[in-house]
């Protein structure tokens, strides 16, 4: 490597950027990931992966552990807050398609300890650096030089390229100039979870409940045992201080308005967690600039209505980590502009799948469970019902939302 300290330089040890060292790591790539938080973080949001997703870290070497520590849902709902079921999918029509016809639930603060321990397991070429806050980024036309603040003072590394899976304020996005386009939406998200199980009611492992004003996405992810957490997300207005809108009786009151129509007790609930975040839908103008890339949340972010984002992050670092491999080790061929097109069409095959098949998705998820025209809301069920009673509708309709086709519509631009 010429005296560099690494390959490649990771910042962020999240999802993206463990999946990326992890990829790199088991090709032998040299690979330095920086975080800036002493250990890995407990994030209480994303944590439903498709079948493409779950394919990819099957690869990874780490499918096995998810399969036994998550939960294996087959079925999933669209309910009207009023009226009830609308439509369940069943993701078994896809089993001629994949071989995990099912989303698996497992939160993301379950799944980055096993992508650490992979690595370490796995990978003799990767060191994972916590506690170093990166200040400044050099992209260089030969090189990168990242400068870290660490716990034995000043840290400057460099390597032959730079990947930014820092999240909505990259360090890394921003030295690259790249504009971070889109915008953020009004309300608030409470997430609830609770240990009571919804089962029994009728309810599948995962579904949206639209109305016009009380939706909210459902989902089932482990516990210490079963039935596991059943985690209720919905708007609240901003304008309401946090600590008024996750105290627990107003919690368990807006449960209650959700759930009425249900035969669930809303307020006899445990809670078990409860947290609230602010959404965004944006997309980063480019993908890469110079040496220097980005990756998962640093690249994209959206509403979770679909549980697209955290599955288009290890898409975008599994793509990514195939490039990165090939140029390093000489697969790419030896004209100097190989790693420029191999970067180049790693932007061209993932930031405008991103727009088409994950913002665009999750923003008319959110705005069909949240209309509030009558005769559209009734359309809209229409639609569903007829969509989940043909078979090749319904079909179709999971190719899109399960994200295989846009995985593979991605690995089809040359």
């Amino acid at each position: 490597m010429n005296g560099a300290d690494a390959a490649v330089i990771v910042v962020g040890a999240g999802p993206a950027g463990l999946s990326l060292a992890l990829a790199l790591g088991r090709a032998g790539i040299e690979t330095v990931v920086l975080e800036m938080e002493p250990a890995l973080t407990y994030d209480l949001r994303a944590g439903s992966y498709h079948p493409p997703t779950i394919e990819m870290l099957h690869e990874l070497g780490i499918g096995e552990t998810m399969m036994a520590a998550g939960i294996v849902v087959p079925q999933w709902q669209v309910r009207d807050r009023i009226e009830g079921v609308i439509a369940e999918f069943d993701l078994g029509l896809l089993a001629d398609e994949t071989p995990f016809p099912f989303r698996l639930h497992l939160e993301q603060h379950r799944l980055t300890p096993m992508l650490l321990e992979a690595i370490e397991r796995d990978t003799t070429s990767v060191r994972v650096l916590f506690s170093h806050r990166v200040e400044r980024v050099e992209i260089n036309p030969g090189e990168v030089v990242v400068h870290a603040a660490g716990p034995d003072g000043p840290l400057a590394l460099n390597a032959s390229f730079v990947v930014g899976c820092d999240g909505a304020r990259s360090v890394v996005r921003k030295a690259l100039g790249v504009d971070f386009e889109g915008f953020t939406w009004p309300e608030r998200f409470l997430v609830a979870s609770t240990t009571y199980d919804f089962g029994p009611h009728g309810f599948a492992g995962a579904g949206y409940v639209s109305d016009p004003e009380h939706w909210c996405a459902v989902f089932n992810v482990p516990d210490d045992g079963p039935p596991g957490l059943w985690r209720v997300a919905y708007p609240t207005d901003p304008e309401t201080p946090e600590a008024v809108d996750i105290a627990a009786d107003e919690v368990h009151r807006r449960l209650a308005i959700i759930f009425e129509n249900t035969d669930m007790d809303a307020a006899s609930w445990e809670l078990k967690y409860r947290s609230t975040y602010r959404v965004h839908q944006r997309v980063a103008s480019r993908f890469f600039a110079g040496r220097g890339v980005i990756a998962g949340d640093a690249a994209h972010l959206n509403n979770p209505m679909g549980g697209l984002g955290l599955n288009g992050s290890v898409h975008d670092a599994v793509n990514l980590a195939a490039k990165l491999v090939a140029v390093l080790d000489g697969r790419s061929g030896n004209g100097a502009g190989d790693w420029e097109a191999a970067l180049d069409l790693y932007d061209r095959q993932r930031r405008p799948i991103n727009i088409k098949a994950v913002q665009a998705m999750s923003i008319r998820n959110k705005k069909m469970i949240e209309e509030k025209d009558p005769a559209v809301r009734r359309r809209n069920n229409a639609e569903l019902r007829a969509t989940v009673a043909d078979r090749d509708r319904a079909k179709a309709f999971l190719m899109n939302t399960s994200m295989l086709n846009s995985v593979r519509e991605a690995a089809a631009i040359v």
